[in-house]
């Protein structure tokens, strides 16, 4: 049986968010100590956990792009593709150039983030109910987060450091715990987004 781009594209992005979601959680219990509070989600790429947590990142981005590319032909998620694609390109930029290439690295994570949110509220035109408005509050705790996160980094000094300190911005999470209310809603939206491009019947 031949399936449409949009249903492989769908199984796609299922398989991203899972083999992220199950990396970083391999990656956490890998690195002695670590804390999902206090170190920065980042830290697992420099750490014991180096070569599975950068690997998942890649890939991530990876199959971000082959999804798109299943995808490129629906003119309804033309607008959500170009979005996808940055947000791809910022997790492969985010795997190759790990926290030690501070700026490097905090640009590539910063568009991930970015672009990601923007992708999760873009797609409320593309996707039907209650989808639509379950992509609008992800994308908009995603993002909130991410402004968040950012004074955060900004007026605790970790911006310039690559100590996570805390701050009153982080709402008592940490950075670490931030950094996740930006990166989980993102994750929760793809893989919905993803069943729902598996599911949909076209016509």
């Amino acid at each position: 049986m031949a399936y449409s781009g949009g249903k492989v594209a769908g199984v796609v992005f299922l398989i991203a968010v899972t083999q992220f979601v199950l990396g970083l959680i391999i990656a956490e219990a890998l690195y002695a100590g670590y804390s999902v509070s206090d170190n920065y989600i980042s830290d697992l790429g420099v750490g014991p956990s180096s070569v599975v947590f950068n690997s998942s990142v890649f890939l991530l981005g990876l199959l971000l792009l082959i999804g798109i590319y299943f995808l490129r032909h629906t003119a309804d998620f033309k607008t959500v593709n170009m979005l996808l694609v940055l947000m791809a390109v910022g997790a492969i930029g985010a795997g190759v150039f790990t926290k030690d290439f501070t700026i490097a690295h905090g640009a590539m994570s910063s568009m991930a983030f970015l672009f990601a949110g923007l992708s999760a509220i873009a797609s409320f035109k593309a996707v039907k109910k209650p989808l639509s408005l379950i992509s609008i509050v992800l994308g908009a705790m995603a993002l909130g987060a991410l402004a968040l996160f950012s004074c955060g980094l900004i007026t605790s000094g970790s911006l310039t450091s690559n100590v996570a300190y805390d701050s009153i911005f982080f709402l008592g999470l940490g950075p670490g715990g931030m950094e996740r209310m930006i990166v989980y809603p993102a994750l929760m939206w793809l893989a919905g987004f993803g069943g729902y491009l598996a599911a949909r019947q076209e016509t």
